[in-house]
């Protein structure tokens, strides 16, 4: 297929970079030059505007926005409503909140336009790794997509219609949610076998962890296992200590949404609020399961911590 990409950001030009591996014709855009310029490098079709972008692609069109939710996802959607035509399609593959999915694809159907959200999960790696990806959206504009799921996902059971808009970003919004929920046990766990040292137990119950060395071996085997241990793994090897983080964790929305979700389907999410209240008060103090909460961010998204 032929696609036109918006956004060559941390995830954005590594998806640009799969498509352009499994045959797809990217051009691609974004607002920094540089990062137009990395593209251009990895063989994929560049454009010097939105307008110059939606020129080169041939008819029915279809664009892909990686941009920031909120204003410049919003911006970006405008846009291309001015510019592109009936039978074409826009897919939002952003950390969108699925309410604002359902009043751009209501908007974009009144020009004949189709809109698909698509929740993006793979962080810096899917390069490698593929993306797994929850897909919102009128089922004939899903289908004429395929070929771009199949070629982001690991497999062709990673990716899913989840339902008409905003269904795809509901179910990310979702996943980000438990996201914050495992992350937060794993933090707190190691904060604790960390701490086993302390002067509070009695002398012949204090004990010196290599917090390295479990995080290796529970990934072998452990119930526990999983993707985020595998990341905690490789941070606890770099930075034992992870003196190379202050513990002031950022969130992206998504937790929050959740929990608003939660609040208006009166369903109890206790341990996710309260890993996202914990990240809050990250921002007060810091503790050593803060620090891994910020390593690991970084480790599966390049997130930087908030200054």
């Amino acid at each position: 297929m032929q696609i036109g990409f918006i956004g060559l950001g941390r995830m954005g030009g590594n998806m640009t970079r799969r498509l352009a591996g499994a045959g797809h014709a990217v051009v691609a855009w974004d607002r920094s030059t540089d990062a137009v310029r990395r593209a251009v490098s990895g063989g994929i079709g560049a454009a010097a505007s939105l307008t110059d972008l939606v020129t080169q692609l041939q008819t029915p069109r279809a664009v892909w926005i990686m941009v920031p939710a909120g204003g410049p996802t919003e911006e970006t959607v405008g846009s291309l409503a001015s510019l592109l035509s009936a039978g074409d399609v826009v897919v939002d593959g952003g950390n969108t909140h699925f309410k604002d999915d359902v009043r751009r694809a209501q908007m974009l159907a009144e020009k004949g336009i189709d809109y698909v959200d698509v929740g993006t999960s793979g962080g810096v790696w899917g390069a490698e790794r593929g993306y797994c990806l929850m897909i919102g959206g009128a089922p004939n504009a899903v289908e004429r997509l395929t070929p771009l799921f199949e070629a982001l996902a690991p497999r062709r059971d990673g990716y899913l219609h989840c339902g008409p808009s905003g269904a795809g970003h509901f179910v990310k919004m979702i996943h980000n949610g438990i996201e914050y929920g495992l992350m937060q046990s794993y933090a707190e766990g190691f904060d604790i076998l960390r701490n086993a040292d302390s002067s509070a137990l009695p002398s012949d119950h204090r004990y010196t962890f290599d917090l390295a060395a479990i995080a290796e071996v529970w990934r072998h085997g452990s119930v526990v296992s999983s993707w985020l241990l595998d990341l905690a793994a490789i941070a606890l090897r770099k930075d034992p200590q992870l003196e190379g983080f202050t513990g002031t964790v950022g969130d992206s929305g998504e937790g929050r949404w959740t929990v608003a979700a939660a609040i208006e389907e009166d369903v109890p999410a206790d341990v996710l609020t309260t890993a996202l209240f914990t990240r809050f008060r990250s921002r007060r103090d810091h503790t050593f399961a803060e620090k891994l909460l910020s390593a690991l961010r970084a480790q599966f998204g390049g997130h930087a911590e908030p200054r």
